[in-house]
């Protein structure tokens, strides 16, 4: 009992932290920030985190892993590899509901001064990456797409649309995301042999 209320307590605390960097930026939420939205001191949000950057890292890991879940329930649904790997590239692409773009890049920045955020960062984006190779590799077997290294070609893809983000959230209107969603359909498409068209959900 006493350590559900602590786990309880714990993701009170993250669930608070994202909120605040969500209006603030990581770099400019302070302990006190959180301990304040919940009406606690700050002793306790140390006595759950030993320290801020460790803190934020966390809440990061927290609300990226609900993008995970969507992900992984993506790549795990029925229908053929093409059509995960399409149900995947909205999902990652500015044009879906895990669009928390403006909290990655946050993260990324912050993750160039903090180790804790670099560790927690590249852990969660290894994963993104891991599980679309693992899409096309499926789809290689399956004979839907052609592609002698599906990891490479993950990395590719999915770095051509962390580019083409970072473009769309931080210079607003500079693409739309009608024009993103077309290039990396078509380049992920030139990637395995297939059409742009076989990518539409």
């Amino acid at each position: 009992m006493a350590r559900r209320k602590v786990e309880a307590r714990r993701e009170e605390i993250l669930r608070a932290t994202v909120d605040e960097v969500i209006e603030r930026g990581f770099a400019s939420t302070r302990v006190a920030d959180v301990a304040g939205r919940l009406g606690i001191s700050t002793g306790l949000v140390f006595y759950h985190f030993e320290s801020k950057d460790q803190l934020l890292s966390q809440a990061f890991a927290y609300a990226a892993e609900r993008d995970l879940e969507r992900l992984d329930a993506a790549a795990a649904a029925r229908g053929t590899a093409v059509r995960r790997l399409a149900r995947i590239l909205a999902l990652y692409g500015p044009e879906g509901s895990a669009a928390g773009w403006s909290l990655w890049i946050d993260a990324w920045a912050s993750a160039l001064r903090s180790p804790e955020m670099a560790e927690v960062s590249q852990q969660l984006d290894v994963r993104w990456k891991d599980t679309v190779a693992a899409v096309i590799a499926d789809g290689v077997g399956r004979g839907e797409l052609q592609c002698d290294d599906p990891s490479a070609a993950a990395w590719r893809i999915t770095a051509m649309l962390d580019g083409l983000a970072v473009q769309g959230t931080v210079h607003a209107g500079v693409l739309s995301r009608r024009q993103i969603t077309t290039w990396v359909r078509a380049m992920a498409a030139a990637e395995l042999g297939i059409e742009p068209a076989d990518l539409h959900r």
